[in-house]
C-alpha cells in the first residue's frame, strides 16, 4: 500500500468558529454540503452567517441565500454579533441572493421560487464575489409550497448537486418541531446532504441548554455525541467540547502559600502552584474567610487575584475582609485584584464558562479563587455542571494558575457534599471544614482530605476565627466521627484499646512505609481540649 492511498481522500475546510473545529476534526468536509437541521431558537441562521463571517475574516468570501428574512433584517440582526455585513457587501467580498417572501427591501430581484433561476443567481452571485462559501437559510421555507415527498428530494438533490458543481462549500439549515425526533421536516433532507450536523435547544429544569451534534460526514471522521455551545454577543456560536480539555496540563514542585502558614504546614508545605483545591463545608465554617486568607497571600506576594463570586455581594465581601484585617479596596486600586459579583442563575453553565475564561485572559491572574460552586450547581443539570468544573479546571491548569473552589455541604454538619457533587476527583487537593459538637460547644475542624502528589497532615485540628483570619489550634482527640458528621467523645482508655486492637491485627509486619510521626502520640492521647 502506499503512502498515497492512506491520504484522506476528503479535505477539510476550517470554518474558524471557535472549537467547532475541534469536534470536527478539522472543519467541514470541502466543496460539500453541510445540512444543519434545529428547532427554533437553536441557532441555525446565526450559526450559518458566522461560517460566512469567519470566512470573510480568514480571506474566503462568501454568498448568503435566504428564503424567511429579509436581507435587511439578517444585516441588522447580525450587527449584535460584531459583523459588519454592510461593509463586507460594499467591500465585495459578500453577497445576497435575496428569495424571502414579499421583501421589504430587497438587494437581488426575488421573482418567483423557481429553483433554475434561483440557482442560476447563486451561481451568478459566488461569481462576482469569488465565493468560496455558501449558506442557504432555509430549506423549509422554499419545500413547504411542495406537497410531494418525491419532489422535495429531487429539488433537494438539485441544489446539493448545484452547489457541488459551483466548487463552493455549503451550508443549508433546516427545520424540526421536536428536538430528539426526526432529523428535518420533511424526512428525507438528511438522506441527500453529505454531511449532518443538529442544533438542539433541549429544556432542561426552567433552563435552555444549547448543544451541537454531528450526526455524519461522509468520508472523514468526526467526534461522536452532543456538545454544549453557547451564542454570546460579539462572538456569536462557542461550542465547548470537552475532548479540548486534553489531559496535557504541566505539573510543577512549585509551592506557594494559602495564606495561612500553619494550613501550609498541614498542606506538607503550601498549595502547588498549578493545582485546584477545594474546599467544602457547611455554612459558616469558614469557606470565604479560607478564599480571603488565599487571595490576600497571593497579593502579599506580587500575585495578581481574581475572585468569582456568587454568594455575597461585593460590599458583603469586602465589609468581611476588613473585619479580618484585609483591605480589598485597596487590592483593587494596586491592580491587584479583581472581584465578579453575580447571582448565578442570570446566565446558563456555558455562558458563565466562557464569560470567567475571558476574565482570566483579560486580567491574566495567578489566582482565581471561586466561592462557591454549590451556587452553580443548581443553574443547570448534574452532566451540565460536572461538564462546566472540568472545562474550569483544565483550563486554569493550562494557564498554570492557582485555584481554589469552595463547595457547601447540604448538612450542617457535613459529610455528604463530595461524592454528590461528583467533583472531587476532579480537584487536586481537598480541604474540610466541619462543625464539632463538643459538651454543648460548637467548635470548628479543619483536615486536609486529599493533596496530590505530597504528603499531608492526617489530623483534624480545631480552629478559631479571629482577627487575622483562622487561627491554628491543636488536633482533636479522644473525638470519632467527625468527618461523617456524628463526632463522639471517646475516653482515653477506649482510644487505647482500639490502638492496641488495630496494631494487634497489623503486627510487626514491615510494609516498607514509614510510620506517621504522631503515632507515639496516639499511643499516650493527649487530653482533650475540652
Amino acid at each position: 500500500m502506499t503512502t498515497a492511498t492512506l491520504r484522506p481522500s476528503v479535505m477539510k475546510l476550517a470554518t474558524g468558529i471557535s472549537s467547532f473545529d475541534i469536534i470536527a476534526k478539522g472543519g467541514l468536509p470541502k466543496n460539500r454540503t453541510t445540512l444543519i437541521s434545529g428547532t427554533a431558537g437553536s441557532g441555525k441562521t446565526i450559526f450559518a452567517v458566522q461560517f460566512l463571517a469567519a470566512g470573510i475574516e480568514a480571506g474566503e468570501n462568501g454568498v448568503f441565500v435566504t428564503f424567511e428574512e429579509s436581507a435587511d433584517d439578517v444585516r441588522k440582526n447580525m450587527r449584535s454579533f460584531g459583523w459588519d455585513l454592510d461593509k463586507w457587501e460594499e467591500e465585495g467580498r459578500l453577497a445576497f441572493v435575496d428569495a424571502s417572501p414579499d421583501p421589504e427591501f430587497d438587494i437581488v430581484e426575488a421573482g418567483g421560487f423557481d429553483l433554475g433561476a434561483l440557482l442560476a443567481r447563486v451561481q451568478h452571485a459566488v461569481k462576482k464575489v469569488t465565493a468560496n462559501r455558501v449558506s442557504v437559510d432555509s430549506l423549509g421555507a422554499v419545500f413547504s409550497q411542495f406537497s410531494d415527498q418525491s419532489i422535495v428530494r429531487r429539488e433537494l438533490f438539485r441544489i446539493a448537486s448545484a452547489l457541488k458543481r459551483i466548487g463552493v462549500t455549503a451550508i443549508l439549515t433546516a427545520e424540526r418541531t421536536d428536538d430528539y425526533g426526526p432529523v428535518a421536516r420533511f424526512g428525507v433532507e438528511e438522506f441527500i446532504a453529505d454531511n449532518v450536523m443538529i442544533l438542539r435547544n433541549v429544556l432542561e429544569d426552567e433552563s435552555r441548554r444549547r448543544t451541537i451534534e454531528i450526526l455524519k460526514f461522509r468520508g472523514c471522521d468526526h467526534q461522536k455525541g452532543e456538545f454544549p455551545f453557547t451564542i454570546v454577543p460579539d462572538g456569536g456560536v462557542i461550542v465547548i467540547p470537552l475532548s479540548a480539555m486534553q489531559l496535557s496540563m504541566k505539573s510543577s514542585n512549585i509551592r506557594t502559600t494559602s495564606g495561612n502558614a500553619e494550613l501550609d504546614e498541614m498542606c506538607g508545605g503550601g498549595l502547588f502552584r498549578d493545582s485546584v483545591t477545594l474546599v467544602s463545608g457547611a455554612t459558616g465554617t469558614g469557606k470565604t474567610l479560607t478564599v480571603t486568607q488565599f487571595l490576600q497571600g497571593g497579593v502579599a506576594t506580587g500575585e495578581r487575584c481574581l475572585l468569582l463570586a456568587f454568594e455575597e455581594s461585593r460590599d458583603q465581601l469586602f465589609r468581611n475582609a476588613t473585619g479580618w484585617g484585609f483591605d480589598f479596596g485597596k487590592l483593587e486600586q494596586d491592580g491587584l485584584l479583581r472581584v465578579v459579583c453575580d447571582y448565578p442563575d442570570v446566565s446558563g453553565l456555558e455562558d458563565w464558562l466562557v464569560t470567567i475564561q475571558a476574565a482570566i485572559l483579560d486580567f491574566k491572574p495567578q489566582r482565581v479563587a471561586l466561592d462557591s460552586l454549590s451556587a452553580l450547581e443548581h443553574v443547570g443539570t448534574v452532566k451540565a455542571f460536572r461538564e462546566f468544573v472540568i472545562g474550569l479546571t483544565s483550563f486554569i491548569k493550562h494557564q498554570e494558575i492557582t485555584g481554589l473552589f469552595t463547595s457547601t455541604t447540604a448538612s450542617l454538619m457535613g459529610g455528604d457534599s463530595i461524592t454528590e457533587t461528583h467533583i472531587s476527583t476532579l480537584t487536586d487537593s481537598i480541604i474540610l471544614l466541619r462543625y464539632v459538637e463538643m459538651f454543648g460547644d460548637m467548635k470548628r475542624g479543619i483536615t486536609v482530605l486529599k493533596m496530590r502528589g505530597s504528603w499531608h497532615d492526617k489530623a483534624i485540628r480545631e480552629f478559631k476565627i479571629g482577627k487575622g483570619g483562622m487561627q491554628m489550634g491543636r488536633p482533636f482527640r479522644n473525638v470519632t466521627g467527625i468527618l461523617a458528621g456524628t463526632p463522639v467523645h471517646v475516653s482515653p482508655n477506649d482510644v487505647e484499646r482500639a490502638w492496641s486492637h488495630f496494631e494487634a491485627g497489623v503486627g510487626n509486619q514491615d510494609l516498607g512505609m514509614p510510620r506517621e510521626p504522631e503515632s507515639a502520640e496516639r499511643r499516650q492521647p493527649a487530653k482533650s481540649e475540652s
